[in-house]
């Protein structure tokens, strides 16, 4: 078939193609977040804790391994070491991210780097993570903190004589990860064999007084400190820790028998109704009944209150027999030190069970962290030492903790905060750009369209002005 004269003029072939010397690179966005990092001061205080794992002056600095070991969570093309192997071989990337090709790490450096780190030493990343915390608290100020503590399962079912690799709860072999949450970030991590269930020795008890120490210290000695669980962390002992500590909990309990069998028996007259609010993005209504609990083993009785929903999400309406009821306890509300301390935040509405129940469904929200997390770096842990994988996994939480603050310190407006790593790197990391070197001067250039589409220019100023962290 000929084609017309038309379709003739609109094209532009390629003939040839060959190879360039020019430094260009398909990841022009790490330009900023490692801007970013140099102005928040993240290497120095990573140098400052680990400065001692580099033995040899042969060796690459602690600073500048951290950084390649950084961008490449934060670049994501692959999640296998081999990948660091290509990228030295990059200079358009070499360039994009500030370093000489010959400082490159290649993947056998980057492992030996990971296995030299200690097992005492690895618990040094939940300091560093806390520091961070703590320095999102001074920039952001926030009134009222909101944490959830779950267990996450990391899936290395197909790991062959992986060390700590065991079976898990959700049927397979893997990790279990202790996390606690503070928006979208993960503030704290215990990594864990798999069979270990989430309320595991007193691993939550030193996690939450070790954390909450800190916020009264550092940040605030009368902010409101709320905590939100699930049924794995229904235990008598935690829940006292918490009333101790004055902070706020809700967590899910069990269906006890003689519980389900007083609901049944309490009058319709009763029960009250719950409307979800426009933020929970469900309409569904549910139907509650709160009162005194106190099981065999308590001192004294707790808050408790039943939801069962009417309907699912669809809308369609439960038989009563079928209703996924459940059991919620709190301290909100019991005059406790937390309540005093709601009401002088002007939270004071938080202890009606209107409120505790809207709370308790925010744990949805800590589910979408994890997700997050999983989609930023993946579940397999690739050594076969339980020490050098805590190491991997440290650091790529640390790469997502400072993931979220470049998104909101930087692309706020350009990105929603709630945007999944996959979206931030498809619109802002790879991105077209070349490096050009000139009197002495080093300019990243972009092409205009992404220059104006993302305002690349403000970005820029935005990572120049970040604010630093916060070490004391």
């Amino acid at each position: 078939m000929k084609r017309s004269k038309a379709t003739k003029q609109c094209q532009a072939r390629i003939n040839n193609v060959e190879p360039t010397q020019e430094q260009i690179s398909g990841r022009g966005g790490l330009s900023l977040f490692v801007e970013y990092l140099e102005q928040i001061g993240i290497f120095p205080l990573l140098e400052s804790f680990f400065g001692g794992i580099r033995k040899s002056r042969k060796g690459l600095p602690v600073a500048e391994m951290f950084k390649q070991i950084l961008c490449f969570f934060m670049d994501g093309t692959s999640r296998r070491l081999e990948y660091f192997d290509s990228l030295a071989k990059n200079p358009g990337y070499s360039g994009t991210i500030q370093t000489k090709q010959e400082a490159m790490a290649s993947s056998h450096a980057v492992k030996r780097f990971m296995k030299a780190f200690p097992l005492p030493l690895v618990w040094l990343f939940r300091s560093i993570m806390l520091k961070l915390f703590l320095w999102r608290l001074h920039v952001n100020k926030p009134s009222m903190l909101v944490m959830g503590l779950d267990l996450v399962i990391l899936d290395n079912d197909d790991a062959e004589q992986r060390e700590q690799v065991r079976p898990t709860y959700k049927k397979l072999k893997g990790f279990g990860a202790l996390n606690m949450t503070w928006e979208n970030l993960v503030v704290d991590s215990i990594l864990r064999s798999g069979e270990k269930h989430s309320n595991h020795s007193q691993s939550v008890h030193q996690m939450v007084k070790r954390v909450v120490k800190k916020i009264r210290k550092s940040y605030r000695e009368d902010v409101p400190i709320f905590f939100r669980l699930d049924a794995g962390f229904f235990d008598q002992e935690l829940l006292a820790l918490f009333e101790r500590l004055g902070v706020g909990y809700t967590v899910s309990g069990k269906l006890y028998q003689d519980i389900v069998q007083l609901m049944e028996r309490t009058p319709q007259q009763q029960w009250q109704y719950y409307f979800a609010s426009a933020a929970e993005e469900d309409e569904r209504i549910w139907e509650y009944c709160e009162f005194g609990d106190r099981r065999d083993a308590w001192g004294w009785f707790r808050r408790a209150i039943f939801t069962r929903p009417m309907c699912d999400e669809l809308g369609k309406v439960y038989l009563p027999i079928s209703r996924p009821c459940q059991m919620i306890y709190t301290n909100l509300g019991m005059g406790g030190h937390i309540d005093g301390l709601l009401d002088k935040a002007g939270y004071g509405a938080h202890i009606t069970a209107h409120s505790i129940i809207g709370l308790h469904h925010g744990r949805g929200d800590d589910e979408l962290v994890f997700r997050a997390v999983k989609d930023f770096g993946g579940e397999i842990l690739p050594f076969k030492r339980f020490a050098p994988n805590a190491v991997y996994y440290f650091c790529m939480l640390l790469a997502y903790f400072l993931f979220g603050c470049f998104k909101e310190d930087v692309c706020d407006g350009v990105i929603s905060r709630d945007a999944y790593p996959t979206t931030v790197r498809r619109q802002v990391i790879d991105i077209a750009a070349k490096v050009v070197r000139h009197a002495h001067s080093v300019t990243l250039k972009v092409v205009q369209a992404v220059w104006d589409d993302l305002d690349f220019e403000l970005l820029w100023n935005r990572c120049k002005a970040a604010p630093r962290i916060v070490t004391a």
